[in-house]
This record gives C-alpha cells, structure tokens and sequence, in this order.
C-alpha cells in the first residue's frame, strides 16, 4: 500500500514537476516530466535539478520557465533582504513542504505553477521522513548560502 501510495505521489509530481529545460532555449510551455534522483545531501544539485528551471541556475528567477508562469517565480537570492536581514529558514523549509499560496500563504497543497516538493522528495527518498527532511534542510541551506550580500 506505501509503495502504490509513492507511486500515486510520484505521478502527481510528474504532472506538477518543471522539466529541466535547456537554458539555450527560452521555454513558451512548460513540459512535464518525471521527478529524477539527485543526492540527498547535496543541496546544490537539488536546486539545479528541481528548483532552477523556473528560479534560474542563480535563484533570480529567471530560468528558462519562468516567462510562462502566471506568477513569475521570486528571486530567491534575496529572501534574506526582504525579511529584515535575517534568512527566513523556517518559512522556506515550510514552502518546500506543503507549497506556497498565492498571497504567499503556505496552504496543504501547492499552486499549478509550484510543485509541493515534501510528497515529492518522501516518494524519491522511499517513503523515507528522514532522507526526506535531509533534502529539504540541505535545499534550505543552498538557498541560505545564495543570499545576495
């Protein structure tokens, strides 16, 4: 039953998730693709492979998606500056979880433009909370070490 749960969490991803686009081309739809694996502990590789092709390969937001967003996706290297000086952690740690709304509030479910990556990374990590939880930490702290100074 946790196996076709994954897999019905998997699917459900594979209709949300960005593939990947090439940044030689600039994307007018957005093409869906399956979730691919990436190392739990390397944050970095997480955010080029899940994160950068709406946010960019630097987190301004201008990756190759981004132009067919209804939303255009933040500039993450700024997250710091707009709260006050401080990284908001526990806010991103939060949105990666259970997505993000479109006042920024962070709801059970994700927008049709962002994926709710918990599901995502729980299903990819074999139903695992803790490799689950290491991805996210590890995605939170490559944004938190992009932050523009």
């Amino acid at each position: 039953m946790v196996d076709r749960m994954a897999r019905r969490i998997v699917s459900i991803v594979m209709l949300l998730s960005v593939a990947p686009l090439s940044y030689a081309q600039q994307a007018k739809k957005i093409a869906k693709a399956p979730i691919t694996q990436t190392s739990a502990t390397s944050g970095e590789e997480m955010f080029k492979a899940y994160c950068s092709p709406c946010h960019g390969l630097s987190g301004k937001g201008n990756g190759p998606a981004a132009s067919s967003l209804k939303v255009p996706p933040p500039d993450l290297t700024t997250l710091e500056a707009r709260n006050d000086g401080k990284f908001p952690g526990a806010f991103v740690s939060m949105v990666l979880r259970n997505g993000v709304g479109p006042k920024g509030e962070s709801p059970a479910h994700g927008s049709a433009d962002m994926p709710v990556w918990g599901p995502a990374f729980r299903a990819i990590s074999g139903g695992s909370d803790a490799v689950m939880n290491l991805r996210i930490t590890n995605l939170v702290r490559y944004l938190e070490s992009i932050q523009a100074h």
